[in-house]
């Protein structure tokens, strides 16, 4: 018996995925475990195994890439040796992922509503177009009628997405929309968006957010930068950025206040065995966040190494779930964009969240009424109030701010 290749769930939220790519060919026999497909669902791209063995049959109006299916959909099948694949086409998917509209076939046997009614014998038309009193318009479900009734949408302009040429209410609800926002571009929502969006509001519901912020001399900071740039003929490896040691000196100061770091566990609070940092990269696809690990006990060398793979796979929508999962406080930069203090918002479950700011060049009052020029970072750290209070989180920024004006204190 043909086996289906379904769609699987592969997060508690997801309920489609973007199809990328077959990893084997029609007609290869698959072994149990093999890497099947590869799928793009919560933000990551992974490859799918198969859960069991047989040659692989890909229906012709299977998915192709970049389709958007919906959890549970049957890709393909696995066939035993000299067994016929299904004949029964397979639901092709929608630019939104969702499948098409059923549309129940009449009973050619059967007589229509009308004719049983008012005993006209007169067969229902099966053309292209349906005819109503003395105008001819094309086939509609009933839903699609009111809803352009109710919308004021002539059927005849529209473009139908159902089975047979039908019209269907989506239809007329995605024309009627597109009158009210006239001269405006739809954009649809991709898989990555929604779940983007899902997850701000889950930490918008779930936490009790509250944004403080320190502004600090990054002088020293950008020396410390400056001695690495020089010294890169002698570093194997990647040169650390400003932020691969912001990371680095805010892993020291969660060492000496560890509950900026816990999570919320209802009845009680789970605090890390290690520090493993998140940090926010931009991508084309939206806002990704990996996961730097075991930042703690890591070098800064270390730290930018596995920070230039992560955001090159990020940027290259290569990063896998796991890449992704374990961070237990995240650092978002938008220093580079011009932007000097914001409100980040907390990846639950998390507790907290550090805003890097522009570094400034500004004249400082010194002690004899003298200015000098200093370069000025302000952080803006977000955390979650039922964790902890104020002045705690104020006492990790005091921490951090003098790690970042003596950065040494911090790398060693």
């Amino acid at each position: 018996m043909p086996i289906n290749i379904t769609l699987p769930r592969l997060g508690w939220s997801m309920e489609e995925g973007k199809f990328l790519a077959w990893l084997k060919q029609d007609g290869d026999f698959i072994k149990e475990g093999d890497p099947l497909f590869t799928l793009e669902s919560d933000k990551a791209a992974q490859e799918v195994e198969a859960i069991d063995s047989g040659l692989l049959h890909i229906a012709p109006n299977g998915p192709k890439p970049g389709d958007v299916i919906k959890v549970g959909h049957v890709l393909g099948y696995l066939l035993a040796e000299g067994e016929t694949a299904p004949t029964a086409s397979l639901i092709p998917p929608t630019d939104s992922g969702r499948p098409t509209d059923s549309v129940p076939e009449l009973n050619p046997k059967s007589k229509s509503v009308e004719s049983r009614i008012c005993g006209n014998p007169k067969p229902q038309s099966v053309g292209l177009h349906e005819s109503v009193g003395d105008q001819t318009q094309p086939p509609a479900s009933p839903r699609a009628r009111r809803a352009a009734k109710e919308h004021r949408v002539d059927l005849a302009t529209l473009a139908p997405t159902g089975k047979g040429g039908r019209i269907r209410e989506r239809d007329v609800l995605a024309a009627a929309t597109s009158t009210s926002t006239s001269g405006m571009k739809q954009v649809p929502l991709t898989p990555m968006r929604r779940t983007i969006a899902a997850r701000l509001m889950h930490s918008r519901q779930t936490t009790v957010p509250v944004t403080i912020t320190a502004r600090c001399d990054a002088t020293a900071l950008l020396a410390f930068r400056q001695q690495l740039k020089s010294l890169s003929s002698s570093l194997q490896h990647a040169i650390p950025t400003i932020n691969d040691t912001l990371v680095k000196l805010t892993a020291a100061a969660l060492r000496q206040h560890p509950l900026l770091a816990a999570t919320w566990a209802e009845d009680h609070l789970l605090l890390p065995e290690s520090f493993h940092l998140g940090i926010a990269v931009d991508t084309e696809a939206g806002l990704l966040v990996p996961v730097i690990r075991d930042v703690g006990t890591s070098t800064l060398t270390q730290i930018a190494v596995q920070s230039q793979r992560l955001i090159a796979a990020a940027r290259a929508g290569q990063l896998a779930a796991a890449d992704m999962q374990g961070a237990c406080f995240t650092l978002s930069n938008l220093g580079s964009l011009g932007v000097e203090a914001f409100t980040p918002v907390i990846n639950p479950p998390e507790s907290a969240i550090l805003g890097i700011g522009a570094i400034v060049r500004e004249a400082v009052p010194l002690d004899d009424g003298t200015f000098t020029a200093r370069d000025r970072l302000t952080l803006s750290l977000t955390f979650d109030h039922r964790v902890n209070d104020g002045a705690a989180a104020a006492r990790f920024l005091q921490t951090l701010r003098h790690l970042i004006e003596h950065p040494l204190l911090g790398l060693v």
